[in-house]
């Protein structure tokens, strides 16, 4: 059966390949008819060109597939355009560092760059202590061999811990007489005061903030730019700027969209802290491509960086930490609750980084108080991460209406350092549980959380499927899902966490014509073949945004 809309000829009809629709009531059709931007019919092919005129477009697939466009459930647009500026320290497969010493060529080679001349921090982005030999932290000492004038910063790939030099420490004031932020760490050298260069959370933010401060709005426009790039090369329609942490970063999306810069959607979540700093209450209306969603909260750390907030101790603590650490809140529990119940008084979502069981426990009772008091009809709330998340936990999100959105590609970047350092292989077996959310009914989302990993749609989707690690190991077999279950946590089920539903996520007639079109169709190969699929083309409301067009 084939549904139309439009007695008038269409602009467009996309035909010749596999098109699966994410619509449970026609997963799949021959075509595809665009008018307007929206989808104008599905169905035969007969049918669908029978809606064709003199000036329509016809588009053959030849065998490729035609898939909705990708919805961002969880990443930061403007961080991941600040990385893409910044020295590549990822380790394999994505980058080459996996030693102090490439670190150091790394930045050392940025320096001679356009941008490495203009900044005046010498920042790099992605190393990670789990792949460096000797697997620890480089150290002011590392840095310093980078750079003594100026100061040098490296991010860790978490975005929660990083390092820097003896000028870096310097201009934040760190020093022996420092006493630790509340939520983070200056680490010292062993049996001294004296920081060692690394920082971790609240500490290492500052520093990250201070790297960037004198960025003018068309560096923080340019970088905005390289963002979107980057999600549009991945197949994403809808992407996400998660917890916007100052003003002027909420100025500089402001001005991208007044300026046009958007070819994409972008929903923007301030941090809590900006709540009463807010121009404009958040709601569903995109002006220039730009929209503010509701409030973001950070309630603790990394897994990897070992800062996450767990209710059992990690399997080996960090340096330093006794045996029965267990990583700290970044948030008291009255901060938490004044926050949720700010957002439901006045009816804002309101998500939650939340990575280790502790965390979740404490979001959970702040939803539980704020539901009690303000009764909201549908506050769709999203824990963030959620990679730790007890059973007895998701069934408190089927009851409270909690969106769980996973960090699925940690299994294959950190399912081995869970399994041998972190959590150990019980624990680390039920990270992202997405087949237990399943069970329960629970329409969960799975994202790339970009800049910590590149915003790769299609590893999202395999490591879903197939939950393989870094050294070929399956972690958690049980909380495999389909391909189809999949797909649908990044369109329809994350068009649904964004209050968006009856406009993204599946190629339905009268939704947004917002496509991608793939190498191969992730429901007819094996499971261990969908990393290996490309994302070909990109089209938001009917126009190719990539490639990048003449």
């Amino acid at each position: 059966m084939t549904e139309i809309v439009s007695n008038t000829a269409v602009d467009t009809i996309y035909f010749g390949g596999d098109i699966v629709t994410v619509d449970d009531a026609r997963p799949s059709v021959e075509a595809v008819a665009v008018k307007g931007g929206r989808i104008a019919a599905v169905g035969d092919l007969t049918d669908v060109l029978a809606q064709a005129g003199d000036d329509t477009r016809l588009v053959n697939l030849r065998g490729r597939t035609l898939l909705p466009g990708f919805v961002d459930a969880h990443s930061h647009l403007s961080l991941t355009g600040f990385q893409a500026g910044t020295a590549n320290l990822l380790p394999a497969p994505d980058g080459e560092v996996n030693d102090i010493a490439a670190l150091q060529a790394a930045l050392k080679a940025w320096t001679d760059t356009e941008t490495g001349k203009a900044w005046t921090w010498i920042i790099g982005f992605g190393y990670d202590d789990a792949q460096l030999a000797g697997l620890a932290h480089p150290t002011r000492d590392d840095l310093d061999a980078v750079s003594v004038e100026r100061p040098v910063l490296v991010i860790h790939q978490s975005s929660h811990l990083g390092a820097v030099n003896s000028k870096g420490l310097e201009l934040l004031g760190y020093d022996e007489s420092s006493e630790d932020p509340e939520g983070g760490v200056i680490r010292r050298w062993p049996g001294t005061l004296v920081p060692n260069g690394v920082l971790e959370e609240t500490a290492f933010f500052a520093a990250w903030g201070k790297s960037a401060e004198d960025f003018d709005e068309k560096e923080r426009r340019r970088l905005i730019g390289l963002g979107q790039r980057a999600m549009a090369a991945f197949g994403f329609t809808t992407a996400q700027d998660g917890r916007v942490m100052t003003t002027t970063d909420l100025d500089a999306l402001r001005a991208a969209a007044d300026n046009g810069l958007f070819d994409i959607d972008v929903v923007a979540y301030p941090d809590s802290s900006l709540a009463a700093k807010l121009e404009e209450a958040p709601g569903p209306q995109y002006t220039n491509r730009l929209r503010i969603g509701g409030l973001k909260l950070g309630l603790d750390g990394s897994p990897q960086g070992r800062t996450a907030w767990l209710t059992q101790p990690y399997l080996t603590p960090p340096g330093g930490k006794g045996p029965e650490y267990r990583g700290y809140p970044a948030m008291t529990d009255d901060m938490v609750l004044d926050a949720v119940c700010g957002a439901y008084s006045k009816g804002w979502q309101i998500l939650a980084h939340v990575n280790g069981d502790a965390a979740v426990d404490q979001f959970i009772t702040a939803l539980r108080q704020a539901t009690t008091r303000y009764r909201p009809i549908d506050p769709r709330p999203v824990a963030i991460h959620a990679q730790t998340a007890r059973e007895d936990q998701l069934d408190a999100m089927q009851e409270l209406g909690v969106i769980p959105s996973f960090f699925s590609m940690h299994t294959f970047y950190w399912g081995d350092w869970y399994r041998e350092t972190v959590l150990g292989e019980r624990r680390a077996a039920r990270i992202s549980p997405a087949a237990s959310a399943l069970r329960r009914g629970l329409r969960y989302t799975s994202h790339h959380d970009a800049p910590v990993a590149l915003p790769s749609s299609i590893a999202v989707l395999a490591s879903q499927v197939t939950r393989v690690t870094r050294s070929g190991h399956v972690l958690g077999e049980q909380q495999r899902v389909s391909a189809l279950d999949a797909i649908k946590a990044t369109t329809l089920n994350a068009a649904h966490q964004y209050f968006e539903e009856a406009t993204k996520g599946s190629i339905t007639v009268g939704k947004l014509a917002d496509f991608v079109v793939l190498s191969r169709n992730p429901l007819a190969v094996e499971p261990d073949e969908i990393k290996n699929i490309q994302v070909l083309e990109t089209i938001k409301e009917g126009r190719t945004i990539y490639p990048e067009q003449e």
